[in-house]
């Protein structure tokens, strides 16, 4: 894994544009996925800030149909599944649709794009596969439930896959990061609104402050970029990588700690 193609999903922001630049400045051919023209645009900017180059196509991951027609025009080498988004809400608070949304965005696209994936990787003789997931796919906490339930999976997912493909020289491999600074913060705020009036009102209000005030100790998403930069090149990946000091200090805790103490901690904090 020298070089050849891979894609990665959501490549506009955060740890997706990170990871495109980096590929590209490994000596990758370098593909990024984005919803509009304008992400794309962003996404040629910030190569030609770096000199590297990056293409973009256009894809909605959730769009099976898209998906198909997209893959079937690469030969790729190595697959990052980053495409994502937090919702915050109790599970109270989200509805069916707004579930599956989630569930389809964070779980059944990574599959599905795995799945049109590996025929060319196994034609290969090998190929990577990062998923993106996060500490949220280790330990769980409130108002996050659905997120967390789509990186569980996503994680249950990566551990089978990784099993079944290995005798392809395909490896699977889990990105497991704590809090960066990534636009997936800013749709916090939207979210605290838009359940204005629940119940979980107070909850919602002061997640966002203490997310605004962790915001000044978060890292840049690029540290996380060149975790994935080493596991698509490192001859012996690991199965898992977790970065960030504060993902590292949550999972001890969360191995450690009595349910009941990690309970009680987190309604304490928020105000449960």
């Amino acid at each position: 894994m020298a070089s050849g193609t891979v894609l990665t999903t959501g490549a506009n922001s955060g740890i997706g544009l990170e990871t495109v630049l980096e590929l590209a400045r490994r000596g990758f051919r370098s593909i990024g996925s984005v919803r509009s023209e304008a992400k794309a645009e962003v996404v040629a900017k910030a190569a030609a800030e770096r000199g590297v180059e990056v293409e973009t196509v256009l894809l909605d991951v959730t769009d099976a149909d898209a998906c198909e027609r997209v893959l079937s025009g690469l030969e790729l080498q190595g697959l990052v599944n980053n495409a994502g988004y937090a919702g915050t809400a109790a599970v109270e608070d989200v509805s069916d649709d707004e579930a599956r949304g989630q569930l389809e965005t964070m779980v059944i696209a990574p599959a599905r794009l795995t799945r049109l994936a590996l025929p060319a990787m196994r034609a290969h003789g090998g190929g990577r596969i990062v998923n993106v997931s996060s500490i949220y796919g280790r330990l769980t906490t409130p108002l996050t439930g659905w997120y967390q339930a789509s990186k569980h999976a996503l994680e249950a997912l990566t551990d089978a896959m990784r099993m079944e493909v290995a005798s392809s020289g395909v490896k699977v491999i889990l990105v497991e990061p704590g809090g960066f600074k990534t636009g997936i913060w800013e749709e916090l705020e939207r979210d605290v609104e838009s359940h204005a009036g629940s119940r979980y009102e107070p909850a919602y209000r002061r997640t966002l402050w203490l997310t605004r005030a962790a915001q000044l100790f978060m890292g840049h998403p690029a540290r996380v970029a060149r975790v994935i930069g080493h596991a698509m090149t490192t001859r012996v990946p690991r199965a898992r990588y977790l970065v960030g000091t504060d993902a590292q200090a949550l999972a001890v805790a969360n191995r450690l700690a009595p349910q009941p103490v990690k309970d009680f901690v987190s309604r304490i904090t928020l105000g449960l």
